[in-house]
Parts: C-alpha cells; structure tokens; sequence
C-alpha cells in the first residue's frame, strides 16, 4: 500500500511511502507521526490517497491512539463491541469476544480498564481497532505506554498475532527497539520521509547525520577522502588514515563524515603501547570510563579519536576491562559508513595538520 499524503495544519507535511505488513514511521517527537496517523484516520485535514476523500466514519482504517482511549465504565468486551454498533447486542458480544481471544485475552472480558495492565490495555484497544474489519492497522506510539522492562515480551506477541493476520499495519515511534521489529522502516525528518527500506539497510547504512543519530550512531567524526584504490577508499582522520569500503559518490579530496556503530567497536588487545602508528583500521588509546548497561557495558574510548563502546558480557568477561587502562580498538572496513559532509557543527571539516 502506497501512502502520499500532504497536511498544511498543525505542521506542514508531504510524505510519500510504501507500508508493507509491519511498518514503523521512525521520527522524532514533534516532526508529523502523530499528525499523519490521524490524517489517515480522518480526524485531520489532509490531501492524498489513499481514503483523503472519505469521511472518518467510512475509511477501512483501525487506529489505535497513543494512549489507547479506552472507555474507563465500559468492561473489555463493552469496549471492543464499542464500533460494532448497527449489530444486534449478542451479535456484538459474540463478536468482541472473538477478537479478544484472538488478542489472547478472552479471560479479561468483564474486567473494566483499570483492573488492567498496560499492556492487557493494548490488547483491547487493538481487539477494538481489529472490530472494525480494517484493511489499514494504524498504531500511534504502541510502545509508549508500556514499561521497558516488559515491552519487549508484551509487543513481540502482539507482533506476532497482527502479522498472522496479515494485515498491513503503520506504528508511528520514535523508539529504535520498535523500529528494528519492522519489516520495512521509513523515517521521518524535516516535513518528508527521508529514507526508507529493510531495518537493517536504514540501521546499518542511513542516509544522512540526523537519521544516523536517530538509529543510534553514536560514533561520528569528520575525514577527507585520501584516495580511492579499486574498492577502498582511504580516508585521512585525526588518527591517520582509515580504510573503508569505496562508495561510487566519493572523489579524492571530498569532505565526508565516517560513522560507526558503539557495537561495532572492535576490542583487539590491551597491551600495545601508546604513539605507535595506526594500522588497519587499529587505534590505540586508553579505556577512558567502562559501567554497566544492563547486559551490555558502554566504555568510553580515547585516543586520537574518542569512541563510544558497547560490549557483551562475555567479551568484559574475557578481558576483565577496567577504566583507565591502555587498549587497542578495530574499526573494520565493512562496519564504516560513509555519509556527505553536512553544516552539523558538531562534525566540522577535519583539517590535516599543516
């Protein structure tokens, strides 16, 4: 299904993209997500296709809002009967019962809304969208209202009950975890779409700074194309010369910004002094601070570059990491991507020495 649609209120929008079964809208608070959404639904002036010409009452659209609305006097089954009004009372219990059980959740029929959890919540506000028999799914921010500590294993089943239904569906987040489950990612930035594909295309391989700093690189330092052999493309830092994989917009000479995930920060040993010469993509430096995040430890590394770095348990395991120590990181070639050089000031040009 092909999304164009273009909004001048509250903010001025044009956006045209592809949804393909689970797609998530990725953008910061404030860029249109939740305007789009509503747009969609019919509950904002818009001009487009597909349903702008529709009243909101006959778009074959289910749209869950962020924070879900769901009726606080009406039991669970109440609710998601809520849009089945033109049919008869058993009719419309039977039906919502149905959906409930297809969310998972026939057992908290006759519960009200603040007998429930947030993400029992959820699940009767998508049982009601899903009443609707819509060919479009839109969820606003579904990953919001939940606690981390259990979105993961609440939203990963609601994912897997909306694909075996087969429905397309547009979850509009700014959350990176929602954005790696999709099956395709179009992010959202300056009034546009700016990039969109396969999650790990956009992750690995965005297209300009700010999406960059969205799917979370947090690595990111100017260089100036050395030159360009077969390839490679050899590029001058602040740390000597990197090689990275030769993109065909590059020419020598050409200010670029290298980014590279914390994850992709290569340990390769703790031993090697400091001031020898940068060799294959090795930097060295000192472990300048190490803690705990959650199964992960995020280092700060610095030499001539300074480098954010994550590390699984067992890698901290194996080396026993401490702040403060020398240590030697890998940048492989394959994991530097290559974006144009832009006005970000915080990836000013890199001039060589003189």
């Amino acid at each position: 299904m092909e999304i164009h649609y273009a909004l001048n209120r509250p903010l001025s929008l044009e956006v045209r993209f592809r949804v393909r079964s689970f797609t998530v809208l990725l953008g910061q608070s404030g860029v249109g997500k939740s305007s789009l959404l509503r747009a969609l639904a019919g509950l904002l002036p818009a001009q487009g296709q597909p349903y702008a010409n529709l009243p909101p009452e006959r778009r074959p659209v289910g749209y869950l809002p962020q924070h879900f609305a769901l009726f606080p006097h009406l039991r669970a089954w109440q609710n998601v009967a809520f849009p089945l009004a033109g049919l008869p009372r058993r009719a419309r219990r039977d039906r919502a019962l149905s959906f409930l059980e297809l969310m998972g959740i026939l057992h908290l029929a006759e519960h009200l809304p603040r007998q429930l959890s947030g993400g029992q919540q959820q699940r009767v506000a998508l049982a009601r969208a899903l009443a609707r028999e819509p060919e479009l799914l839109l969820l606003d921010e579904p990953t919001s209202a939940l606690d981390v500590s259990t979105r993961e294993e609440v939203f990963t089943e609601v994912l897997e009950r909306l694909r075996r239904l087969g429905l397309p569906t547009l979850a509009a987040s700014h959350d990176p975890w929602l954005a790696q489950q999709a099956d395709h990612l179009a992010v959202l930035a300056r009034g546009r779409v700016v990039q969109e594909g396969p999650p790990e295309e956009v992750f690995s391989r965005p297209a300009d700074l700010a999406t960059a700093r969205l799917v979370g690189f947090r690595n990111l330092f100017p260089a100036r194309v050395g030159r360009l052999e077969a390839n490679w493309a050899y590029l001058e830092t602040a740390a000597g010369t990197l090689r990275a994989l030769a993109l065909p917009w590059l020419r020598e000479g050409q200010g670029v910004v290298i980014g590279i995930r914390s994850e992709e920060v290569i340990v390769v040993r703790q031993d090697r002094p400091l001031g020898l010469p940068v060799q294959d993509n090795r930097l060295a430096g000192v472990l300048e601070s190490l803690h705990q995040q959650g199964l992960y430890l995020r280092g700060r590394f610095k030499g001539a570059l300074e480098l954010e770095v994550l590390l699984p348990r067992h890698v901290q395991h194996r080396l026993a990491l401490k702040a403060g120590q020398p240590l030697e990181v890998a940048l492989k070639p394959r994991y530097l991507h290559l974006l144009s050089e832009g006005s970000d000031p915080s990836c000013s040009p890199w001039k060589a020495p003189s």
